[in-house]
């Protein structure tokens, strides 16, 4: 099954839109990736200030691509002289071992 891969971003209350224009500003680009199956940005709905960058992917083969890539680098380098948004990061790995859609009629 799947490889899942979450990002964990601390982020200052203030710099929560910026972050979101980042990721808004490179959306689909991950898409492109060999092996590449789902994202989703998980931004906090309680007191938190830590979000969830939420990848799935056919094989840690495909993820381990897409973090060797220009297009990761790309899109992780500084942004036009700007800081970073957040005050650390933590890489969390899971393997799928169940996974369950909608039901269908």
């Amino acid at each position: 099954m799947s490889v899942v891969r979450i990002n964990a971003i601390t982020v200052p209350t203030e710099m929560a839109g910026e972050l979101e224009r980042r990721f808004a500003a490179r959306a689909g680009e991950v898409a492109k990736s060999p092996g590449f199956e789902a994202f989703e940005l998980l931004r906090p709905s309680d007191d938190k200030s830590t979000y969830l960058v939420y990848t799935r992917w056919a094989t840690q083969a495909d993820f381990d691509a897409w973090v060797q890539s220009p297009a990761f680098a790309h899109g992780h380098k500084a942004h036009h002289g700007e800081g970073p948004v957040s005050n650390q990061s933590e890489l969390w790995s899971f393997d799928v071992v169940q996974s369950e859609g909608p039901a269908t009629a």
